[in-house]
Order: C-alpha cells, then sequence, then structure tokens
C-alpha cells in the first residue's frame, strides 16, 4: 500500500490501493526450508568478527513449542555451528533446554529452532552463541491450555521504512503484559527509494526482485531497534499481505510487478518466499507449496485464532473498476452486477474457505474464534452516486468487496443454514488499509432490519452477525487530512462504529470468557524516534452478541513475567 510511482507507467487492471488512500474522501527455487538440525559436524568460523546484529526473535507459539529464531553475521560466509539454551529465567541460570544448529549461507546465515518439550502457558527466556559471542536474550511464551481466563496482545501491520520509525514497535515491546502480537502483513515493502514515501532510503535502493534483494530488504529491517526489541520481548504470529511481495499481489501477478521488465511472477514469488521464512520466527506449514500459509491456533478454552492467506495462494486477479470516480488517481467505483457476481472468482480459495468454515462452525459457541486477516472485510460504500445503476455502490475492488460472492459464504457459516447452527463469537482482526476502523459485520448494512436476510439496525447492533477490528499502520501513509471525511463515511456506511483516518499506531485486543476489547493506541509522531503515545478509544464485543459497543480502557495484567534483560 503506497502510493503511484511517477517513474513508471503501467497498465491498471483495477482499483490502485494506494491511490484510494490518496484520494478516497523459475518456480520455487528453494521449496522446503525444513528446521535445522541440531545434528552434525559444521567447520566453526572464526568468530573474532562474528555477530548478532540482527537480533533474536520468537514465534508461532503453541502449547508445547514456540519457534526461536536469529541471524549470524560470518566473516567470509562459511557454516557455523550456533549453541542455544533456553531457560526460566532472565538471567538464564535455570535451563531447560540446550542443543545447537548448522546453519550456512544456503538460509543466508539464520537459524530457526522448533523448541519443542516446553510446558503451557510459561514465559522462557533464551540466547544464541558461537563459541563467546553471544546474542541478546530474548523472551518467549508458549500458549495456556485449559481453563484460560485471559489474553492479551498487541496488534499491528504495514511498516514503510521509508515513511518513518517504527515507534509503534518501541511501545509495543515496553507492555511486559502481552502474551503475543499479532502481525497482519505488510512487515516490509518492496519499492525503491523514492517510489514510495522518502523519509529514509531502503538497501538495496531500488525495488527488490531477487532472493539477494529480499534479503537485503529482510536484513535492514531486522536492523531495526524498536522492531529488534518488539521481537526480543514477546512471540509473534504473522501472516503477509501483499508488500512482502509486490503491491496489490494476486496469484498470478501484482499491480506493480511487469513481467516484460520484471521476470516471471512465480521466480519473483518464489525468491520472496524463500527469504520470507528464512528471515520470519514463522514455522512452515507445507513444506511442498509455500504459498500455503494458512494455519490456527489454540489458547485453551478462550479462543481460537485462525490465520489467513489472501494473496498468492489463491486470490484471482481484481476486476477493473468501470465507473471512473476520479480517473487521474485511478479511483473506481462499482456494483455488485456482473463479472463481481461471479461465485468462481476467489479471494481465499475453496480449500482454505472450507477449512474456515469447518472450523468456525466445529468450535463451541462460547469460545471466541478470531481471524486474522489482511483486508478489509467489512462493506465501504458511497451511495447515491449520479447516474447510479443501483445506490450501494462500492469503491475498493482490492478488498472483500471486489469478492462478494466469497464473503457471502462466510456469512452464510456465520447466520447459520438449515443444516447448520449459526456461528456467534467471531471478531476479525484486519490490516492492511493504514487506517483505524470498527465494524459490525452483516450481510447487508444498508438494509432495514427485518425478517429477510441481512437486515441490520445501526442504532442497536441488531442483526450484526460478527465485528471487525480494523489497524492502522505502523507508519504507512492513511488518509491524512481527510478525518473530517470520517462522519461521511459512516453515513454512508452505518455499520462503521468508529474510523480514524489519518493517525499511526497500534491496537490492544484484551480477550476474557465475556468479551473481546479492543483499543487504539497512537504514537505521536513517525518522523523521529519518540515515547510518545495516546489511547484513543476502546470498543468491546460481548460474548453472543455479536455487536460492538463502547468499553473502557483495560488495566494491565498485575505482576507480569519480567521483560528480557
Amino acid at each position: 500500500m503506497g502510493q503511484q510511482r511517477s517513474r513508471r507507467a503501467r497498465k491498471r487492471t483495477g482499483l490502485d490501493r494506494r491511490h484510494f488512500l490518496k484520494s478516497a474522501a523459475a518456480g520455487l527455487a528453494a521449496s522446503t526450508l525444513p528446521m535445522l538440525s541440531e545434528d552434525g559436524n559444521a567447520a566453526q568460523a572464526q568468530t573474532a568478527k562474528l555477530s548478532f546484529v540482527h537480533g533474536v526473535a520468537s514465534g508461532d507459539p503453541l502449547r508445547d513449542r514456540v519457534i526461536l529464531w536469529t541471524r549470524v553475521t560470518v566473516p567470509g560466509g562459511g557454516p557455523v555451528t550456533v549453541e542455544y539454551r533456553i531457560a526460566t529465567d532472565p538471567g538464564l541460570q535455570t535451563l531447560v533446554q540446550t542443543g545447537a544448529a548448522i546453519t550456512d549461507a544456503s538460509r543466508d546465515h539464520t537459524v530457526k529452532i522448533d523448541a519443542a518439550g516446553l510446558e503451557p502457558g510459561r514465559t522462557y527466556y533464551y540466547r544464541f552463541n558461537v563459541g563467546a559471542v553471544r546474542s541478546p536474550v530474548g523472551r518467549t511464551r508458549t500458549l495456556p491450555v485449559g481453563n484460560v481466563q485471559r489474553l492479551r496482545l498487541a496488534v499491528a501491520s504495514c511498516s514503510s521504512l521509508a515513511h518513518g520509525f517504527f515507534n509503534a514497535y518501541a511501545r509495543i515491546a515496553e507492555r511486559a503484559d502481552l502474551d503475543l502480537v499479532l502481525h497482519l502483513g505488510d512487515y516490509i515493502y518492496e519499492y525503491g527509494n523514492g517510489d514510495y514515501g522518502s523519509a529514509r532510503n531502503y538497501e538495496p535502493p531500488h525495488e527488490i526482485l531477487t532472493l539477494a534483494d529480499y534479503r537485503t530488504r529482510h536484513a535492514q529491517y531486522k536492523r531495526e531497534p524498536e522492531l529488534q526489541e518488539m521481537h526480543r520481548q514477546h512471540p509473534i504470529i504473522a501472516i503477509w499481505d501483499d508488500h512482502e511481495f509486490a503491491n496489490n499481489a494476486y496469484k498470478d501477478g501484482a499491480e506493480n510487478h511487469q513481467p516484460d521488465t520484471e521476470g516471471d511472477w512465480a521466480t519473483r514469488v518464489a525468491n520472496a518466499l524463500q527469504a520470507y521464512y528464512e528471515w520470519m520466527p514463522t514455522r512452515v506449514p507445507d513444506a511442498n507449496d509455500l504459498r500455503r500459509n494458512w494455519r490456527n491456533f489454540s489458547i485453551g478454552n478462550l479462543a481460537d485464532l485462525y490465520m489467513l492467506e489472501e494473496r498468492v495462494g489463491a486470490r484471482d486477479e481484481p476486476i477493473a473498476a468501470p465507473v471512473q470516480l476520479l480517473p487521474q488517481a485511478g479511483l473506481g467505483v462499482f456494483t455488485q452486477t456482473g463479472a463481481y457476481t461471479d461465485p468462481n472468482r476467489q479471494l481465499l480459495g475453496v480449500t482454505q474457505e472450507d477449512w474456515l468454515i469447518n472450523g468456525l462452525r466445529g468450535a463451541p459457541r462460547n469460545k471466541w474464534k478470531l481471524i486474522g486477516q489482511g483486508v478489509m472485510f467489512a462493506q465501504l460504500k458511497v451511495l447515491g452516486l449520479p447516474n447510479a445503476t443501483r445506490l450501494s455502490q462500492y469503491l475498493n475492488v482490492d478488498q472483500w468487496d471486489g469478492y462478494d460472492p466469497r464473503r457471502d459464504r462466510i456469512f452464510e457459516a456465520l447466520t447459520g443454514t438449515a443444516q447448520h447452527d449459526p456461528v456467534d463469537n467471531v471478531v476479525v482482526l484486519t490490516g492492511d488499509i493504514h487506517c483505524s476502523w470498527a465494524a459490525d459485520l452483516t450481510p447487508d448494512p444498508n438494509k432495514l432490519l427485518g425478517p429477510r436476510f441481512g437486515g441490520y439496525n445501526a442504532l442497536t447492533g441488531e442483526g450484526s452477525r460478527a465485528v471487525e477490528f480494523v489497524c492502522t499502520s505502523v507508519t504507512s501513509a492513511g488518509l491524512d487530512n481527510l478525518q473530517a471525511l470520517s462522519p461521511v463515511i459512516r453515513a454512508n456506511n452505518p455499520h462503521f462504529k468508529y474510523i480514524n483516518l489519518d493517525q499511526r499506531g497500534y491496537m490492544v485486543l484484551d480477550i476474557t470468557p465475556e468479551r473481546v476489547s479492543n483499543e487504539w493506541w497512537y504514537v505521536t509522531t513517525i518522523d523521529r524516534r519518540d515515547r510518545g503515545q495516546s489511547f484513543a478509544i476502546a470498543l468491546e464485543n460481548r460474548r453472543n452478541e455479536n455487536r460492538l459497543r463502547r468499553g473502557s480502557r483495560s488495566t494491565p495484567k498485575a505482576n507480569p513475567p519480567p521483560l528480557a534483560p
């Protein structure tokens, strides 16, 4: 997501989300990336100049294991044996596990350990070393089991290094009471210098295409102190969106990919995926198909978390909007007619869609079902445009509005059928759009509540089947200076209960058996490193209500485990 580059002309294939934000007021070369073996011998590199400049990280926690990650800068680039240790105390005195792994240039000297045999719901501390050279100490946590009374996590997305500093990550790192962090995509951006944002320069300076390019960009991000600190203090569960590949990506291409000058799309995706799995503390769900990234996590009897893949696995190319509202900016509007009603056009793909629906239907009614995903699920409309064939016209073909028949299938599962009960207590968590939104989710928010399918009462929330919290960006540009238009947007879209178009930050999700409360926190600036932040608002979904209410700021957990030193 970003601003259109002026140095390259290209044919538009649909609504450019970067212009929407600005104007809307080959094959798999290394298709398997197994965890490194803890066995075997490798020649030890000289350690005099060896270092851990990219920090440590952990991710994809389960009840008995978690991924531990680091990267070793090795003079000469030869193989190296990296030792690790895990303890229950920050000083690493009470060890519970030690081991070693071999890494080399074939995986860019990254190390990933799937540390099994841990206790559920427990905080651990870990460190890597090569000889006497030690990494920073990291802190992680496994998922709890059984009767879980509270889960507390941060949510972030969209960190364009070219737009400023990652102060939101630093504020997340300071929160010792968090159980984990969800990252909803656009962890890196693919652009070159000046293509989208100019506050800071990228490495490499050009748009990234090759495996070396993607590795170098990930390496630059992992040197950011704020991002390093967030990873050091909290485990992360992450999905990708489009910029881990290229803007407005889909299975066969992207708006920001030109095959005539940038080569084969499948090769570029393979490069991006290899670097992603090397550099992120993410478990590989399917070594035979790295695009298949969806996975789920169980948090005792409190919640299930489903993380979706919405870009390179099955998504069909967006359809170009037939009506240009602002042609010079690429902003189009469309109605749910013609090709937009084709049920064969996919966003998740049938296999992932069935997996999600079966999981939702099979979960206990009172258990929270959290869905982490990339693009806005709620409808975003403008009503009553001149010469409109229908009153409800949509603005963004890249989000679920551009794939409405597939969204209807999700709504059918939530609403229930003759064969299946309704699904309650669903909370959708979304990134991508660089602004803050909160919505009741209903099949047609503009249809008054009545006996027909889809009715909705905007005053009471009756007719809503789930809720959605949309996270703003860490740095990426939103609808700055257009916040005054939010009442107009809400008038056209009565299911939105909160809109903030121009502030950067993160969310804090606080979950108990009785409610899911979401707080929006905004940093003071991204122009420099700064500690300032402010609480904006809290909205909550109470058990079995499936609609939003105004909430209050939650209380941090008492006596959390100490942060890593």
